[in-house]
């Protein structure tokens, strides 16, 4: 198949979710929920300005991982909840299946964080002193976060304890990537510059396009099995 061809069919992919989640919004609630619920609970149990910068980094990521946790594994789960899975199967190749989905999962993650990072910033009372290192962290923070947990929402879809099973085995190969991003934010936080966070930011995008490159050759066998 040409370029063109893979294209249309990750499109056609990404606008099918992108479709069926306006109309039930399952994920978008229940990312939001949780992490609008995490945000409060913790906003009126201590006090920000007692919080340093690596605590506020970690509470920030440790809300966005397990957000999604609740919400990703979704894309590949509703296939098989009704019965659509064959159909993709036959109508797209495997690869353009995954990075349909696997742009849906961004895109999803993307829109929760305009929220949840300013509600964080306004309850938190805090301000990031390097706002573009913040964002740098944020974008391919998100990636890579999406990149490891994609994956694992296909390997998870069609077994019985789909919540625990997702959450177990993301979160290892989400590990180094949500280390760089924490560490990326305490700089960011701290006023600092790129230049002290350049090695995490590599890191991001490393563990990002790894992920990536690893999921699209072992896709075909997970999706097919």
């Amino acid at each position: 198949m040409s370029w063109y061809g893979l294209v249309r069919e990750v499109l056609a992919v990404l606008d099918k979710d992108v479709r069926s989640e306006f109309r039930t919004r399952y994920a978008a609630n229940s990312i939001a929920l949780f992490a609008v619920t995490a945000l409060a609970v913790v906003s009126f149990s201590v006090t920000p300005y007692s919080l340093d910068a690596d605590v506020r980094a970690a509470f920030l990521w440790i809300v966005l991982f397990f957000s999604a946790m609740t919400g990703l594994s979704r894309s590949f789960v509703r296939e098989e909840e009704s019965r659509t899975a064959m159909a993709l199967r036959l109508a797209c190749l495997p690869n353009a299946v995954y990075l349909g989905k696997l742009l849906f999962n961004i895109g999803l993650l993307g829109a929760i964080e305009t929220i949840v990072v300013p509600l964080f910033f306004v309850l938190m009372d805090t301000t990031p002193g390097h706002i573009g290192l913040f964002l740098a962290a944020l974008v391919f923070g998100t990636i890579a976060l999406a990149a490891s947990t994609t994956i694992v929402a296909a390997i998870i879809s069609r077994a019985n304890a789909k919540g625990a099973l997702f959450a177990v085995l993301s979160f290892p190969l989400a590990l180094p990537g949500l280390g760089a991003s924490i560490r990326a934010t305490v700089v960011a936080f701290s006023g600092g510059g790129l230049p002290q966070a350049a090695g995490d930011i590599r890191l991001l995008i490393g563990h990002g396009v790894i992920m990536m490159a690893l999921s699209l050759l072992l896709f075909e066998f997970v999706w097919n099995d």
